[in-house]
């Protein structure tokens, strides 16, 4: 079964920028499991996946444009301490920001008494991105996964 819009796809993968070694993988977890045509994952990866099978395994690159864009000077904010988890926030240090659009990776910039200035570009943004993939399986996705937009049971939501 080919991989196209609305079909479920697990998959293994492996990215780093090219020439770097890896900055993620998911060889030692759960396949990543995906709804094609939902903007389940950035769009140069789905692009490359799509008319590919079960079995298949390719290298991308993936231009900033088609992962998570270019980066935006100014895109910062200044954010009250009490909406971080972590005890001990350092400048540098990547963390998750619970925002209005959901969870969002940002960069600590600076840590005050009571507020933490924070870079609010994605910290791929602006990269060029190298995958290694592995498609373990491709099924029909389920009529409700289509109306919610996203892969339920293994390797998707519990809901």
């Amino acid at each position: 079964m080919k991989i196209e819009k609305n079909r479920v796809v697990r998959f293994h993968y492996t990215v780093s920028e090219p020439g770097q070694a890896p900055v993620e993988s998911s060889k030692d977890r759960d396949p990543l499991a995906i709804l094609v045509g939902h903007n389940n994952i950035i769009p140069g990866l789905e692009a490359a996946m799509l008319d590919r099978a079960a079995g298949d395994s390719f290298e991308v690159t993936v231009e900033s444009e088609q992962a998570y864009g270019p980066r935006r000077d100014g895109f910062t904010q200044r954010v009250p301490k009490k909406h971080f988890r972590e005890a001990r926030l350092r400048p540098g240090q990547e963390v998750m920001l619970n925002t209005s659009m959901g969870p969002r990776p940002v960069t600590v910039l600076k840590v005050g008494a009571t507020v933490v200035d924070v870079d609010l570009n994605h910290p791929m943004a602006g990269k060029s991105l190298q995958f290694q993939v592995e498609i373990i399986d491709v099924r029909e996705a389920e009529p409700v996964e289509i109306e919610h937009g996203h892969v339920h049971g293994e390797g998707g939501a519990q809901h």
